[in-house]
């Protein structure tokens, strides 16, 4: 057993009912002390399809999500006596979208995806258990369309950065 998967279920334990789920732990030697980095989300709880956005996790939900991680960690002893540096975060728009309940959480995002072997970019309107629908904008050869996803047939998925989403209002 890794060190990551002996830490988790005291991370999980201590994030229980906080509206956290834990996404991700890994350790990773760093000189003479380890480096901990944990992601962080919203817990969906049971939501099964999203059709709204959900708010990203606030900073001040981060500090004190690090506070309750650190705390366990220590009372734990299973990092033993070497020293730690903790670093507590939310998945960026850089990680993969693997699992449904990634779609979920970036409903009204734009999302680049490879299914079946072709690149597709649009805005996630709706996401379920089984599939992701996408608002993909009009092209030269294809006008503007409303596609549905099915994920076993996507091959890869990552939100896009934008810089000024067209739902933002622009002040002058």
């Amino acid at each position: 057993m890794t060190t990551a998967e002996h830490i988790t279920p005291d991370l999980e334990q201590a994030l229980a009912g906080t509206g956290l789920v834990l996404e991700d732990v890994t350790v990773t030697p760093a000189g003479k002390r380890r480096v901990v980095k944990v992601l962080l989300d919203r817990d969906l709880g049971d939501v099964e399809s999203a059709t709204e956005r959900i708010e990203p996790l606030s900073l001040d939900e981060v500090a004190d999500a690090a506070r309750l991680v650190g705390g366990a960690l220590d009372r734990s002893g299973a990092l033993g006596e070497q020293p730690y540096t903790l670093e507590v975060s939310s998945p960026g728009v850089g990680r993969p979208l693997t699992e449904p309940r990634h779609f979920r959480r970036n409903v009204g995002r734009l999302v680049t995806a490879r299914h079946d072997g072709v690149d597709v970019t649009g805005r996630v309107t709706a996401a379920d258990a089984t599939t992701v629908t996408l608002d993909l904008p009009a092209t030269r050869t294809t006008p503007a369309r409303r596609e549905t996803l099915p994920y076993a047939g996507i091959e890869r998925a990552v939100v896009e950065v934008e810089f000024a989403r067209p739902d933002e209002s622009r002040e002058s």
